[in-house]
């Protein structure tokens, strides 16, 4: 019985193939899909990330990307994450913090294009001004 969840949890994060391998010879990316079969095993209502594709390769990233948003059909992901190319293609509701508080919150097209993101992420005017000097 266990072994069958366990198959199954690896297909859902497409590592079946790599039934037999032990984790700690796992890819980086491999590893961290397997965080997320882990995480899947205890049927979270709720699933919490932090910056779940940091220091992953291009194909790595793309991989749990999508990892993610399947396991985000049948549950609520709370997700830090910089990588703004990650959050449009996960997230249906983006909130932007800065030094603790709210500046924006909706989906992803109108908060992208919110003055205040732009200038929490890119900066000011007069900052862009002074670091051209």
């Amino acid at each position: 019985m266990l072994d069958a969840q366990v198959r199954e949890l690896l297909g859902q994060v497409d590592l079946e193939r790599f039934l037999h391998v032990r984790a700690v010879e796992l890819p980086y990316g491999r590893k961290r899909a397997l965080e997320l079969a882990t995480t899947l095993a205890m049927a979270p209502e709720l699933m919490l990330l932090d910056e779940p594709t940091q220091g992953m390769a291009h194909e790595d990233v793309d991989r749990v990307t999508s990892l993610i948003r399947k396991a985000a059909a049948q549950r609520t992901v709370l997700m830090v994450e910089h990588n703004m190319q990650v959050v449009a293609r996960i997230a249906d509701t983006i909130t932007v913090l800065q030094r603790g508080k709210v500046i924006a919150s909706g989906q992803y097209a109108q908060v992208s294009r919110d003055p205040l993101v732009m200038e929490a992420y890119m900066g000011s005017d007069a900052s862009l001004a002074g670091a051209s000097a």
